[in-house]
This record gives structure tokens, C-alpha cells and sequence, in this order.
């Protein structure tokens, strides 16, 4: 976990692409604010593999959202809820689950079709502030940061040399 999270700051701090990294993030994003154990997620897991995006953004981003995710849950349950029973839907949903592998989407459960509504509509919008955000750090926090006091005692401490001397 620690050399993801070094090649988390490691593509902050160089010259990755931004997009690259805002990519990686918001797939992260969908893994962590859904349950993991869907189908769902297998589709974000081969995306991240066949697209150009930074591994170690979607897993930290996974961690982070994965705990939001578990706060979220009783939203996603009443969004997912409410399409489950809208009545205008009915058909749809009929439809849908005579589709062959569709029925192990599990998208009849209200936390996995909420939770993946909400990461759907939340993601164009976190791709353009991470992205946002990358650039801003790069030209005016990357500095700042590495002027902190706690930045310093770790790059000055032992195990941190250690790791690094290990980690290469």
C-alpha cells in the first residue's frame, strides 16, 4: 500500500497527465462508493487496466471513497429504492433482467443501483476537479507542501530514508 500511495505523490509531483490521473481517480471513485463485490465493478477494473489512467490515483481514491461510500449508504439505498419502484420503470426493469448475465448485475438491490447512480452522475464532475486540481497543485501547493513542517521531519526520519533506499 505504501509504494501505491509513493506512486500516487510520485504522479502528482511529475509531469503525468493530469487526465491520466483524474481518470484513475474516478474510477476509484466508483469502486469505492459501490459495493465491491458487483458486477459492476469488474467493467471498472478491466477499464482500468486497458485505459491510460494511474493505478495508484484509483486505489487511493478506492480507499478514500470506500469509507464515504459506507456513509452514503442509506442515500444510495433511497435513490436506488425509488427508481426500483417507480412505476413508469416497470417494464424496463422487466426487460432488463430477462437480459442474460444482467440478474448478477444485482441491480435489483438499492444500495448497488443507488451507490452506482451517484458515482455515475458524480463522475464528469470529478474528473474536471481533479484534473483542476492537479494542475493547481502542481503550480502553486506542490511548493508549499514540501515546505511543511511534518514534510520535513518525514523526509529527515530513518525509516523514512530506509523506505525510500528499499522501495528503489
Amino acid at each position: 500500500m505504501l509504494k501505491l500511495i509513493k506512486k500516487f505523490f510520485k504522479a502528482m509531483n511529475n509531469d503525468s497527465n493530469p487526465s491520466e490521473i483524474a481518470g484513475g481517480a474516478v474510477l476509484g471513485v466508483i469502486l469505492g462508493l459501490t459495493p465491491f463485490f458487483a458486477l459492476h465493478n469488474l467493467l471498472v477494473i478491466f477499464l482500468l487496466f486497458i485505459l491510460k489512467v494511474n493505478g495508484a490515483a484509483a486505489v487511493v481514491t478506492t480507499a478514500i471513497f470506500g469509507l464515504i461510500g459506507y456513509l452514503i449508504d442509506p442515500l444510495s439505498h433511497m435513490i436506488g429504492e425509488s427508481i426500483l419502484t417507480a412505476g413508469f420503470l416497470e417494464k424496463f426493469w422487466t426487460y432488463l433482467y430477462n437480459i442474460p448475465l444482467i440478474p448478477f448485475a444485482r441491480l435489483n438491490n438499492t444500495v448497488i443501483l443507488g451507490s452506482l447512480l451517484i458515482s455515475i452522475i458524480l463522475a464528469p464532475f470529478l474528473f474536471i476537479l481533479t484534473r483542476k486540481f492537479v494542475v493547481y497543485y502542481r503550480a502553486s501547493l506542490r511548493e508549499k507542501v514540501d515546505k511543511l513542517r511534518i514534510m520535513k521531519i518525514l523526509k529527515a526520519s530513518k525509516i523514512f530514508k530506509l523506505y525510500m533506499r528499499l522501495s528503489r
